[in-house]
């Protein structure tokens, strides 16, 4: 039972870091950059859903519901009004300037009396349920699940699968991976490539807000709760950075990694475990498990 429960622990977290390795990828995949401030997003999308319950009362579904739409507006906005005017610099100055809003979006957060240094609990309605099965009559030997992490897989997979269904069947989606391809080939075709890169943009962020409802009930929301997106890019790196199903796998490779070494490892070992992989990944298979080879002819 022992190792099934640190398996379902390290799945959920897995879960979460996968989720916000998909918010690197899609920005990739459309403006071959990358974003370090889905940590950030993810961070906003929590205190959007507290803010949406706790201050204007809405119940937990709409609150959910308003924090994902707002967040989506936020990332299209956050796309047209700050990255679109530097695209085509240098990839350096859109990594700097995500970095900076990140520290932006943090600052911004504590600056707020009473709320943005604090922790505060996400009152969700499945708070402190569990289940236990198996064990002595003491309960020791039994497998817990709570539903915290139940809720984190279902719903990682029930976005998954949306995301899926999104990209193979509708004409945005179809019209998305055109752009991802080349962009050039695809404006040339008629496709709306500048429209569609504010559209991913904030597709990543509504995924972002999904981590950071889905991880607010475990970790609480507090304004340093984006610094697991250091965590969520080496899941990316080894799914492989241009592969959506990749920044899944690579985040449950993650997961499970840290889950398992912080229990049969010395102290220490679960926060440079993601790091170690990663680092053997890139020896044995530079492009990720999912990546694309990429050749250039001289």
């Amino acid at each position: 039972m022992q190792i099934l429960q640190l398996v379902i622990s390290g799945v959920s977290q897995g879960c979460i870091y996968g989720l916000i390795a998909l918010g690197f990828v899609l920005i990739y995949k459309a403006t071959e950059t990358v974003s370090f401030a889905q940590g950030e997003l993810m961070m906003l999308g929590a205190f959007g859903g507290l803010a949406s319950m706790t201050f204007m009362g809405f119940p937990y579904w709409l609150a959910v519901i308003s924090a994902i739409a707002a967040m989506a507006l936020f990332g299209v906005l956050l796309e047209r009004i700050v990255i679109r005017p530097i695209l085509g610099q240098p990839a350096f100055s859109i990594v700097m300037l995500t970095i900076g809003i990140g520290y932006v979006a943090r600052g911004l957060i504590t600056m707020i009396p009473g709320i943005g240094t604090e922790t505060h609990t996400l009152p969700v309605p499945y708070k402190d349920m569990i289940w236990k099965f198996g064990g002595d009559a003491n309960g020791i030997g039994s497998l817990v699940l709570n539903a915290e992490q139940l809720v984190i897989i279902a719903a990682t997979a029930g976005l998954c699968a949306l995301l899926f269904a999104a990209f193979k069947y509708s004409k945005v989606g179809v019209a998305m991976q055109a752009s991802s391809q080349n962009q050039l080939a695809a404006y040339y075709m008629g496709i709306p490539v500048k429209r569609l890169n504010g559209l991913v943009w904030g597709l990543a962020a509504a995924v972002a807000a999904v981590a950071g409802l889905l991880l607010a009930p475990i970790t609480f929301v507090h304004a340093n709760m984006g610094f697991i997106g250091l965590k969520a890019f080496p899941a990316a790196v080894v799914g492989g950075f241009g592969s959506l199903p990749g920044a899944i796998v690579g985040g449950l490779i993650i997961g499970l990694v840290e889950s398992l070494s912080g229990f049969y490892l010395p102290d220490g070992f679960k926060d440079t475990a993601a790091y170690i992989v990663v680092l053997v990944m890139l020896m044995v298979k530079p492009n990720g498990l999912f990546g694309e080879k990429l050749r250039k002819k001289v």
